[in-house]
């Protein structure tokens, strides 16, 4: 399946259960609900048999990180400063990062003592509408032209040394940067960033988004089943606006279901799938693992970098 690449050790579902055995996951059911994308499903056997093997790897990185950020100190006759480990999620729109990222926020917070853990989504880098539609690229919403790199970027410098950053806040509900709000990123022991574009080279740029980046992770499925993940989502959008007149979402449920579904349908093949095979899935290779997703939503497959 994945011939091009070469450089990732395939790992199957049974033996990576196996790797790092644990019987009692970290949280309840009704958390993992909780956290969990409408769209999306995971149980807490998933929790146990992937999340937890790569909670314990992730530990492993970070403490290697620190050891050798240690022995630099020593070499450069320095004191080591504290640095967060940053964590980077990617993949398609629909394919479950949201759920992933905030899973892993608990396990970290939960696996290390008195860990503090930020999470982070790179909607909140989004031009404003406002702005994308006087640029006139608001139907190439999510593509790299859309993301304030710079801000990105620089939010992403600040929070590795240790400054609290304050980001814009996006809103689904109503599709735009919300005004006049932020989200104030504290220095954290560990930050999740989660995106599509995470693992993108901005233009123009002199670092790369992936620079920054400790470890990082790529959320990935049959294109067919993204596909359905989306229009199901789509769906499930237009019944939390029913009711609601000033969500974005609310216009398409004066439509009939055939209408939606043609329109959710164009959105994805014209956008999303556009986007998923010009920028988003071309980046998987830069990433440390690769987490695969069967039709039913599990983890069946797992790519560990070499």
């Amino acid at each position: 399946m994945y011939k091009e690449l070469i450089h990732f050790e395939k790992i199957t579902r049974e033996r990576w259960q196996n790797l790092h055995r644990s019987v009692q996951p970290p949280l309840t059911e009704a958390e993992l609900t909780s956290i969990t994308s409408f769209n999306d499903r995971i149980s807490l056997q998933d929790v146990v048999d992937i999340y937890l093997p790569l909670t314990y790897l992730i530990q492993i990185y970070k403490r290697s990180k620190e050891d050798l950020a240690f022995s630099k100190s020593i070499f450069l006759q320095k004191e080591s400063r504290k640095q967060p480990f940053i964590i980077g999620v990617s993949g398609s729109v629909a394919v479950g990062k949201s759920t992933t990222s905030r899973l892993l926020q608990i396990l970290l917070s939960r696996t290390f003592a008195d860990a503090s853990v930020e999470l982070v989504t790179t909607d909140g880098f989004l031009y404003p509408n406002q702005e994308l539609i006087k640029e006139n690229i608001l139907n190439r919403k999510g593509f790299p032209e859309s993301y304030n790199m710079e801000l990105l970027l620089g939010f992403l410098d600040a929070i590795k040394n240790g400054q609290a950053a304050q980001i814009p806040v996006y809103s689904h509900e109503i599709y735009d940067i919300v005004p006049q709000k932020v989200q104030i990123v504290k220095p954290a022991d560990f930050v999740i960033v989660e995106g599509i574009n995470v693992l993108q080279n901005p233009q123009n740029e002199h670092l790369y988004i992936t620079d920054f980046f400790d470890f990082s992770i790529y959320v990935d499925a049959e294109v067919e089943n993204i596909e359905t993940w989306y229009l199901d989502r789509f769906k499930k959008l237009l019944e939390f606006a029913k009711n609601d007149t000033n969500n974005y979402y609310h216009r398409f449920t004066k439509q009939t279901e055939e209408e939606v579904a043609d329109f959710a349908h164009n959105i994805w093949s014209s956008i999303n799938l556009v986007n998923l095979k010009n920028y988003i899935e071309p980046t998987k290779n830069r990433a440390d693992m690769i987490l695969h997703k069967a039709k039913n939503h599990e983890i069946d497959e797992i790519y560990l970098k070499k």
